[in-house]
């Protein structure tokens, strides 16, 4: 797709119509443009009034009336580009001003705003930059605290990075000066209205249908998983599809810095850690509602990341008679995550012995799934591990499924192979007495891709 492509300008622009939009100048001009007809309008118009208009006809009436706001502009506009400047006042009145397109793009994940003058979407793994601009900085933070301040938070300069989310689900991360040094920065991770299934994952190759059937009994048979991999990996979408695979009579409690899942069963309680206020206080951390969710009669605790002191809680609970929990963690491979995990704990500062520390890790997580994306933005899940005690005061692990990458095809496509290692599990047995055996060809599993 070309540079630029998300800007939602219609097929029957002209040449000139194109070659203005892509002169930063002239786009320069059209965003002084808009401020103008946007700031006629608020004057000509309640501001009260105009955030009730959401409905189709009110938007129809408002958007006459941004037209001949345009008309009256001392620059010369083609209808079509008269059109799009009053559909971009109405997203500036309604959604989220310039990033509304990128946002109504179904093909982007990611949106990635470095200040004002430069935007980068993620399409299909791959990162290309766009046309898109804001006026200046203090459009682009009067974005940022629309933003945020719909979920209740805030962003200036005391309070400079927030994490909130759109109504989509979409997760948001700003960062404002004086920690970015050169204006505002955005970062918006996509979800799509309907989250990515099983079967979706299988068409793209993240694992093979052989891979899925042990992880489906892993869940039912209610083993502890730890989810494992880098920033945009894949980790909460592979989340979402393994607790889809909880029985629908259980009591599912999540646990979430940002909410993000989308659990598909009806009995499901959502928790939301909440930032400090002004002075620092009324802030519950993940910790907190992890110890509180133990009080709540869960059958399965979901948490959606750790990434401190609660990892500690985290194995506790796993230990003490919630089985079948499910987490994940930023780790490069199976063995950093059980390292993270365990460094994570001893942030509780409880003084805990190391050999009783990785004696409650190996009693806790059965299996770790690595998740990794490859270079030509593919996700693979390139092990999927079991951890089989402790020996000499080292936690045994052993490998159950890898990927191995085998090089790049001419597209720039990532080759190589899904297999077995030709162990079998230790949990084996706890999945035959649940009644779901491992298939008995797991052994001399391959797959290429």
């Amino acid at each position: 797709m070309a540079e630029g492509a998300a800007i939602a300008i219609p097929d029957s622009r002209s040449p000139q119509d194109i070659s203005r939009r892509s002169n930063p100048l002239l786009g320069r001009a059209q965003q002084e443009v808009k401020s103008a007809v946007h700031r006629e309008l608020i004057g000509k118009l309640d501001l009260e009034k105009l955030l009730f208009m959401q409905d189709s006809r009110g938007r129809q009436q408002l958007l006459g009336i941004i037209l001949q706001l345009v008309a009256e502009q001392s620059v010369p506009f083609s209808v079509s580009e008269r059109e799009r400047l009053a559909n971009e006042v109405l997203d500036e009145v309604f959604g989220l001003g310039p990033l509304e397109p990128l946002l109504q793009d179904p093909t982007v994940t990611d949106i990635l705003v470095n200040t004002a003058e430069v935007v980068y979407v993620e399409r299909g793994g791959v990162l290309e930059k766009t046309n898109v601009v804001f006026k200046d900085n203090h459009h682009l933070l009067h974005i940022i605290e629309k933003i945020v301040s719909k979920v209740g938070r805030r962003v200036d300069e005391s309070s400079p990075m927030v994490d909130a989310r759109l109504p989509d689900g979409s997760r948001v991360n700003a960062i404002i000066p004086p920690l970015a040094i050169d204006g505002p920065i955005l970062s918006i991770r996509r979800f799509g209205a309907d989250p990515l299934t099983a079967g979706d994952l299988l068409s793209y190759r993240e694992f093979t249908p052989v891979m899925l059937d042990v992880l489906k009994k892993a869940v039912k048979a209610r083993l502890n998983i730890v989810v494992s991999g880098g920033t945009g990996a894949g980790k909460t979408t592979l989340l979402n599809v393994l607790s889809g695979f909880i029985s629908s009579r259980e009591r599912i409690v999540t646990i979430e810095d940002s909410a993000e899942l989308k659990l598909k069963q009806e009995h499901v309680v959502r928790l939301e850690c909440r930032p400090p206020n002004v002075e620092g206080k009324g802030g519950v951390r993940q910790r907190e509602l992890l110890i509180n969710a133990l009080r709540m009669r869960p059958d399965r605790i979901i948490v959606g990341e750790v990434r401190g002191e609660e990892a500690l809680d985290m194995l506790q609970a796993m230990n003490t008679g919630h089985d079948g929990s499910i987490t994940t963690v930023h780790a490069n491979t199976p063995r950093d995550a059980i390292s993270r995990i365990e460094t994570m704990a001893l942030m509780a500062n409880l003084h805990l012995p190391e050999m009783a520390l990785r004696q409650q890790i190996a009693a806790a997580i059965q299996v770790i799934v690595q998740v990794s994306r490859m270079s030509d933005g593919s996700r693979r899940v390139t092990h999927i591990s079991e951890i089989t005690g402790t020996s000499d005061q080292v936690i045994s692990m052993q490998d159950i499924f890898l990927f191995q990458k085998r090089g790049l095809g001419p597209n720039g496509k990532v080759l190589g192979r899904f297999y077995a290692s030709g162990i079998v599990p230790k949990f084996a047995e706890k999945l035959t007495a649940a009644g779901i055996p491992l298939a008995p060809n797991l052994l001399d599993f391959s797959e290429e891709v």
